[in-house]
């Protein structure tokens, strides 16, 4: 089994969250999309970059899920999580580059 890049489980996550919760009506199902490819992005970046920096980036992945709510309130929903899913992406690529 090919072992998926951890920024995409982290971008998943994101999108996935939201696109489930809208999709479905159901804001529990998105949250469980949500916690469970934050889960496993925080172990794999525990991994690759130690304990410190999984910390970091999952305080980011955190961050960017609770802006996302004020940003769409200035530039829509999408393109809110869009953005905060680029920046959550862009510091696990940077972080965890070998």
């Amino acid at each position: 089994m090919a072992k998926i890049p951890t920024t995409a489980v982290a971008a998943a996550g994101l999108l996935g969250g939201y696109g489930a919760a809208r999709w479905s009506g159901r804001r529990e199902l998105g949250g469980v999309v949500l916690a469970a490819a934050g889960a496993t992005a925080a172990v794999q970046w525990q991994r690759q970059a130690g304990t410190g920096t999984a910390a970091a980036l999952t305080g980011l992945y955190v961050a960017a899920f609770g802006g996302s709510h004020p940003l769409a309130k200035k530039i829509g929903a999408w393109p809110s999580v869009f953005a905060v899913t680029g920046v959550v992406a862009a510091a696990s690529a940077i972080a965890t580059r070998r």
